[in-house]
């Protein structure tokens, strides 16, 4: 989704809590992720994959400037054969620490050998978050949730990743850092090059 298409889904639910929870939650993602320089694992169910999240937090990561966001797909079934981002299996859930950042994306309930592995990353140290649709056991591990609820929203949970994906390479997102990068400092300087003088009146 475009950020066009973004900006009139937005507009579409202006007055609900969708825009601003996506927002929010997208900078609890950055808050984790960005400080740690990514470690950005995201699995969803068995029968749920989040291929599309998974594709856009790629293009954030590149429009924004932070690569942090680009996360590691982490799959239940690996097929023989197929590409290495496409080949992280579950196993890759046990090596997660602190510093790492598990986002888990569940439409339905995710199944216990999910929550025991999320459970188990959650106690090596590794921030849980959660898109879900309101599984109580998921919630209760994740730091920070965002649940879509079937049936009794505006919108469904494919949608909000749209918003959250978006939100998260939005600039005026405030990102906790060391110094001023290089970069931001000249993107300072041309806006100041090219603002128009200001009024003698």
């Amino acid at each position: 989704m475009d950020a066009v298409r973004v900006a009139l889904l937005r507009e579409v639910l202006a007055g609900t809590q969708w825009p601003g929870a996506a927002r929010r939650f997208a900078g609890s993602l950055r808050r984790s992720v960005v400080p740690a320089g990514g470690n950005l694992l995201l699995v969803g169910t068995e029968q749920y994959e989040p291929w599309h999240l998974a594709a856009h937090l790629v293009d954030e990561a590149a429009w924004s400037g932070l690569p942090e966001l680009a996360p590691t797909l982490v799959r239940h079934h690996v097929l023989p054969g197929e590409p290495p981002h496409l080949s992280v299996g579950l196993g890759r859930l046990e090596a997660a620490r602190r510093g790492h950042t598990l986002l888990v994306v569940a439409p339905e309930e995710p199944g216990e050998g999910l929550l025991e592995r999320v459970h188990d990353a959650r106690r090596a140290g590794a921030t849980v978050l959660s898109l879900d649709g309101g599984d109580p056991d998921l919630r209760t591990l994740a730091h920070d949730a965002l649940s879509v609820a079937r049936g009794t929203a505006e919108l469904d949970l494919d949608t909000v990743q749209h918003l959250v994906s978006a939100a998260a390479g939005e600039n005026s997102l405030p990102v906790q850092r060391g110094p001023r990068r290089f970069r931001d400092r000249l993107a300072r300087l041309a806006d100041q090059l090219t603002a128009p003088p200001p009024s003698r009146w």
